[in-house]
């Protein structure tokens, strides 16, 4: 097998993002935490902004739905930023390992078109990649089938011969659909063996 593209997910990969960084200084237990992002602040809610709804919208929504949330609903659009760590920056040695070897690197992330161009502002290592594929730009997301058919198309990328690195458990069973060699994504040591074992590095 020789591997001639290399695709990277962002978020859990190279970038640490999770909303308990805002939520741990507005709520006062992690019971409290919890309870607010799986039954109002949800991952499906979270999905709909990932796939191209604009922010406003989906938090006019849920303070219909929870209007006694509003502030911390409100909190989430406009104090995104806190959310955002820091690199995974052992990950992140591994991208610019790659890069040079001069075998090409793209990314397919679930992002918010709204939130997308300050995070490529904060993390410089984005402007690095050979291109972008951003769900909430695309309005579809991941595991969404035609969110990776576009990438594949727009980069004239060859899946038989591609590589694709992400931590969900899901977006690898797409991936494996279009033939691509994949890497479910725990931990920059473990990728950095399994690239090592398939030659990449």
């Amino acid at each position: 097998m020789h591997i001639q593209t290399v695709i990277f997910d962002l978020g859990g990969v190279l970038i640490d993002w999770n909303p308990r960084y805002l939520y741990r200084k507005l709520m006062k237990s992690e019971v409290e935490i919890e309870y607010f992002l799986s039954h109002v602040c949800t991952p499906a809610w979270n999905a709909q902004q990932d796939a191209g709804r604009p922010f406003h919208e989906g938090v006019a929504v849920l303070i219909k739905q929870h209007p006694q949330h509003r502030e911390l609903i409100e909190a989430y659009h406009q104090r995104w930023e806190e959310m955002l760590g820091d690199a995974i920056w052992e990950s992140v040695e591994i991208f610019w390992q790659i890069k040079s070897t001069s075998v090409p690197v793209y990314a397919l992330t679930n992002w918010y078109a709204e939130t997308f161009p300050p995070t490529k502002k904060k993390f410089d290592f984005l402007h690095e990649f050979d291109g972008i594929v951003v769900s909430g730009e695309e309005k579809v997301a991941k595991p969404d089938p035609r969110l990776f058919d576009i990438l594949l198309r727009k980069y004239k990328i060859a899946a038989s011969t591609a590589l694709y690195i992400d931590d969900h458990a899901d977006n690898i069973a797409t991936a494996k659909q279009f033939g691509l060699h994949t890497i479910h994504f725990h931990n920059a040591p473990q990728l950095r063996q399994v690239l090592q074992e398939l030659q990449v590095l």
